[in-house]
């Protein structure tokens, strides 16, 4: 069976990354974790370590091989979270582990990944035929830093 899987290069710390993410999106479990031992571009036997992990129902491979290129915002992980305290535990979760806040829901995790810690509702209400509604949701969205249900709601209505 074909199986498809987001591959995130890390510079250092893989294994500490991967132990945060899956403890602090629910749903989530690390699989295995395989050094190569062969000497590769990145360094000699066992400098390189892979990790397969699960985030939701998304699978992740990690990969720790030094630098390369820096993580950016080409790239971010969406967490659909269903109430306020869900995206209160979860962007709490990541500030206190040296992340960065950013603009509309966006923050950056300490080592430079970039995540969106969203409301399930924000999808529909952008979505929304009424494009007035969508727009009004929209402008409040681009204000925020965290995203606020019950304000993103009251715009909605």
């Amino acid at each position: 069976m074909l199986k498809v899987s987001s591959n995130l290069w890390f510079e250092k710390d893989v294994q500490q990354a991967v132990e945060f993410y899956v403890a602090t999106i629910p749903n989530s479990s690390m699989g295995r974790t395989t050094i190569l031992p062969a000497e590769t571009p990145s360094g000699p036997p066992g400098s390189v370590k892979i990790i397969d992990f699960k985030l939701g129902k998304q699978d992740f491979v990690a990969m720790e091989a030094g630098p390369l290129d820096a993580f950016n915002h080409a790239f971010s992980i969406s967490v659909e979270c269903e109430t306020q305290a869900e995206i209160d535990r979860i962007w709490n979760a990541f500030l206190k582990k040296g992340g960065v806040e950013e603009q509309c829901g966006w923050l950056k995790d300490r080592w430079g990944l970039s995540w969106q810690i969203v409301p399930r509702a924000l999808i529909e209400m952008i979505a929304d035929p009424d494009r007035e509604r969508a727009k009004r949701v929209t402008e409040v969205m681009l204000g925020m830093v965290k995203l606020d249900i019950a304000k993103l709601e009251q715009a909605y209505l």
